[in-house]
């Protein structure tokens, strides 16, 4: 067994999901003393949460010659995102809210992002050109969000601290630049074991990134969603969940992708993520579309068809290979 590769694989892990929340936390104090309005700390801890680790693992794979275990991670994450992470916060609060314009815009544009990825890597991958074009959509996406002035009347609430002076902004920063290195070097980590992975189970890198990579960054913003809806701010979940899927489905990659192509000569590691996260995105788009309340009975069915994916997955998906 890879004990070694296994060891650094869950110690990085575990690094980057507190990192990662140490980032948000010195933002949240931030925004708090310089009274930013609550949507746009929303959108950028909720969501950023997310991304960061995606981020910064995504630009290590393809500084390392393998960007196609950022797009498995990409994939594995929002797949979790679209049904576990709904799912768990649906039961934590005993159903989340969805009347807002703006959450049921954003869960549509989730959907397309993920779709126009796999678009786009119908041609054999995703080129430098895909990769402006997804950078292109995501500019849109925040263009059209902060364009809403309606997401900018309250003030940000969350922390409950005290407003923080000079000495206070120093302070944070530090926190903010010394997490953000952690979240580095943990990335680092990541990649690392997850190339051994492939090596040592013969699977491609893509398949570690569905499985594992997207599983372990997906752990910060199940945590920081439940954390949202014990706290009573449910309408906050499904904004920064979606938000997140966007963010990585178009920043990330198309990042990723400026620093390396990815070019895909076998689609097999991708055809059951492909069709699941497809599958989870317009369930849970119907879901919103169709209802003012997400229910414990549709976050059933979340959870079903994440478990079926993971099924697939691991008795089905090396008969693809």
């Amino acid at each position: 067994m890879p004990f070694f590769e296994i060891s650094i694989f869950i110690l990085s892990c575990l690094a980057i999901i507190i990192s990662s929340r140490w980032v948000i936390d010195s933002l949240s104090r931030l925004a708090y003393s310089l009274g930013w309005k609550e949507y746009v700390v929303a959108f950028f801890t909720v969501s950023l949460g997310a991304v960061l680790p995606e981020l910064t693992i995504g630009i290590r794979a393809a500084v390392e010659g393998i960007p196609e275990l950022s797009l498995g991670n990409v994939i594995g994450q929002n797949i979790i995102l679209f049904t576990l992470a709904v799912a768990i916060c649906t039961f934590v609060v005993k159903g989340i809210l969805v009347q807002s314009r703006t959450v049921r815009s954003g869960t549509t544009f989730a959907v397309f992002s993920v779709i126009l990825v796999f678009v786009l890597l119908s041609n054999g991958g995703l080129s430098r050109i895909d990769g402006l074009i997804l950078i292109t959509s995501f500019f849109l996406y925040v263009y059209w969000l902060f364009k809403k002035e309606d997401n900018f009347i309250k003030n940000y609430e969350e922390y409950d601290g005290e407003i923080i002076g000079k000495k206070g902004y120093l302070k944070q920063f530090l926190i903010f630049l010394g997490s953000f290195l952690i979240v580095i070097f943990s990335a680092e980590g990541i990649v690392y074991s997850a190339k051994e992975f492939a090596v040592i189970f013969n699977v491609p890198e893509a398949l570690i990134g569905i499985m594992l990579v997207g599983a372990g960054v997906a752990l910060p913003e199940i945590y920081f969603s439940v954390k949202l809806a014990t706290r009573g701010r449910s309408w906050m979940i499904l904004g920064g969940l979606t938000g997140a899927v966007a963010m990585s489905s178009t920043l990330v990659l198309g990042v990723v992708t400026m620093i390396n192509p990815i070019e895909i000569v076998d689609f097999a590691p991708y055809s059951i993520s492909r069709m699941f996260l497809i599958l989870s995105g317009l369930v849970l788009w119907f879901f919103v579309r169709t209802s003012n309340r997400l229910t414990r009975r549709e976050a059933i069915i979340l959870f079903l068809i994440y478990f079926a994916f993971l099924f697939s997955e691991i008795f089905f998906g090396q008969l693809l290979i």
